[in-house]
């Protein structure tokens, strides 16, 4: 009875025991292969010339911004992009170049925008720059236009905690003329005119928590031009 308790005693260790009495070999992690290397976007390249507000007396126009840069040290490329409105819908030319500047002839007389972001050979874009606006100049045009309106305040779309809200804008105008400014504003689109020919770019207006509001600028000089803004919303 002794030996038989004796031996499965024995049994039992040599069971728990690990097998040759060497550790458990070490688990090494492989590296991840390079495709699974998360690639980041180039940075945001910055506009240089035509500057915001330009009026443009050259044609053919070179356009130049600041090169971009790439984490990962890949080759960058630009994709620049004109149109006739702020929301790049009506877009007049768009091309991809790998030089930091790009020369275009253009329509005389006309008001354009332009922006550019960067992509590096992987896919990744970036941000786009800040769009500017500028003006081709016109053969036998006495007076330009004033430039569309730009939003400043409050950013589309948003949500206002006040009962007053302060609205504001921008524009300009290459001639230097006096501006003048429609302001349209209420809880459907079109908004209503609530006042006409108001020299000041900001306007308060009372709202009501839990509506929608729409509101535009039409901004005019004094001989006569004008230019009618886009229709801009917030949330109360």
């Amino acid at each position: 009875m002794k030996k038989m308790i004796i031996f499965l005693c024995l049994f039992t260790l040599n069971a728990c025991s690990k097998s040759g009495g060497e550790d458990e070999p070490e688990i090494v992690q492989e590296p991840k292969p390079d495709s699974e290397v998360r690639n980041t976007a180039p940075t945001t390249p910055t506009t240089i010339f035509p500057t915001n507000g330009l009026l443009c007396t050259d044609n053919p126009l070179e356009f130049k911004w600041d090169p971009s840069t790439d984490k990962e040290g890949d080759a960058i490329s630009y994709e620049i992009e004109l149109a006739e409105d702020r929301a790049f819908n009506s877009i007049i030319e768009k091309t991809t170049v790998s030089e930091t500047t790009v020369t275009f002839t253009l329509e005389k007389g006309v008001q354009l925008n332009w922006r550019i972001r960067a992509k590096d050979d992987n896919g990744e874009y970036s941000n786009y720059s800040s769009s500017w606006n500028f003006y081709t100049e016109g053969e036998g045009i006495a007076n330009y236009l004033p430039f569309t309106p730009t939003l400043i305040h409050p950013k589309s779309f948003s949500k206002v905690e006040e009962n007053n809200v302060l609205l504001e804008w921008s524009s300009s105008d290459v001639d230097g003329d006096l501006l003048y400014y429609d302001i349209y504003f209420g809880e459907t689109t079109p908004p209503a005119l609530i006042e006409e020919n108001s020299v000041p770019s900001t306007h308060e207006v009372s709202v009501t928590p839990g509506k929608t509001y729409y509101w535009k600028i039409v901004v005019k000089d004094n001989n006569g031009g004008e230019s009618i803004g886009d229709i801009w919303i917030f949330k109360s």
